[in-house]
């Protein structure tokens, strides 16, 4: 027989002694997460990656299942499906359609289709926050990290690695990881050598200019992707950052990630989304647990024009120094992940001392990471946060639906 309505498997992981859903699909969709109050009707049709949906009714926000990434026809088809059984068997019909300010997700295009009733757009990191929010039952001003891969930005940038001040009805970008090249736009999502390249050129800025990419060839020739890849690829890459060619800036911790991964010799391509960051991860195996908080990559943090701007530099020349004097990619990922815990900590007191908030949100796909969720999560706690984190809808982009729809009845009510 044909399958009907079909539901993916759903996945959960234990994170700091609860189960946090990493897909939530058969056997927990549709239940409801239920709100803090009673919202507007609005269905939010989600991302292009990991896609749910989410329709509202009263305080109940209900998430359909697993879609899974609108990148083709097929998926797109059970995406209407899911969309129509849902609105039919809950009984809902929405007074708004939410989503995501991309204009290329095959989501957002089918939003703007609608004609019938008004479509709300809602920029991606701030619908992170607003999930963790709405899943805690929380709507008061909290210092956001949404960190995760990719996110259209309020400025037509790639937006991954922010620091937000927000509440569900508006937010306010008061910190971000400084924008480096994505050469070949999404090519350097399936292929991270281009972006351990580009971190690592970025890095090496204080040569002069007009010899930049010879000295660089010379000073990195030991590089795994030099090594695997060949000397034209990188050369390549050098070329179209100096020309400006073809290039996308983002601020993506998720695409540091895969720098990171790429530089240490674990992955130069990848099969599947988020690769190259999970084999890091994974790469510390049980040094993970013996972290030495003092041993952590170096991460700068400047302000310009009223904004936080952390730098990635230092830290990407130290995993370039410690990688070419043999040390194992097993104690190049655990300082990583130690650097990058400090570096949230040191943001997050700093975003205090100005805003005197005390509570963080955790959202966005980066908080799958076990480590740096959990060790985040603990250390903020020492210094004296409330820290808010997902568990009943996922942390990526599985859970934006919900984000989104919040948002949107907010503004309606305002």
């Amino acid at each position: 027989r044909e399958i009907y309505l079909r539901s993916d498997d759903s996945v959960v992981r234990v994170v700091g002694g609860l189960s946090r859903s990493v897909r939530r699909s058969r056997g927990y969709a549709p239940e409801p997460v239920f709100l803090r109050q009673e919202v507007d009707s609005i269905l939010a049709v989600g991302g292009e990656l990991k896609n749910t949906i989410c329709l509202t009714r009263g305080d109940r926000a209900f998430l359909g299942q697993h879609v899974g990434d609108l990148e083709n026809l097929e998926t797109l088809g059970f995406f209407e499906e899911t969309v129509d059984h849902l609105e039919r068997i809950l009984q809902i019909e929405p007074v708004a359609v939410a989503h995501d300010l991309h204009p290329d997700y095959l989501s957002t295009q089918w939003a703007l289709e609608r004609q019938d009733i008004p479509r709300i757009g809602v920029q991606h990191h701030h619908a992170h926050i607003a999930s963790c929010l709405a899943e805690n039952g929380r709507d008061e001003r909290v210092i956001g990290l949404s960190l995760d891969g990719t996110g259209y930005g309020s400025d037509g940038r790639i937006w991954g690695g922010e620091v937000l001040v927000s509440d569900v009805a508006a937010f306010e970008r008061v910190g971000h990881f400084d924008y480096r090249p994505m050469v070949g736009g999404a090519a350097a999502i399936k292929e991270p050598w281009r972006m351990g390249v580009a971190y690592l050129y970025e890095a090496s800025r204080l040569m002069e200019a007009n010899e930049q990419m010879d000295n660089f060839l010379k000073w990195a020739g030991s590089l795994a992707v030099v090594e695997e890849l060949g000397v034209e690829k990188v050369q390549m890459v050098c070329r179209m950052i100096r020309g400006g060619v073809n290039l996308v800036q983002t601020s993506s911790l998720g695409r540091l990630f895969d720098g990171v991964a790429a530089l240490v010799g674990l992955r130069q391509r990848v099969s599947f989304e988020g690769q190259a960051a999970m084999e890091l991860e994974m790469a510390m195996g049980g040094l993970g647990s013996e972290a030495d908080w003092n041993d952590g990559y170096a991460f700068e943090f400047f302000e310009e024009d009223g904004k936080l701007l952390i730098s990635p530099d230092a830290a990407i020349l130290g995993v370039w120094e410690d990688g070419r004097n043999g040390i194992s990619p097993e104690k190049i990922s655990r300082k990583f992940h130690v650097g990058l815990v400090r570096l949230f900590v040191s943001v997050c007191r700093a975003v205090r001392d100005r805003t005197r908030i005390d509570t963080v949100a955790l959202s966005g796909g980066c908080f799958q990471n076990c480590f740096l969720l959990e060790n985040l999560s603990s250390r903020l706690t020492k210094e004296g946060f409330e820290v808010l984190t997902h568990s009943q809808v996922p942390a990526n982009d599985g859970g934006l639906a919900l984000g989104q729809a919040v948002v949107a009845s907010r503004r309606i009510r305002q």
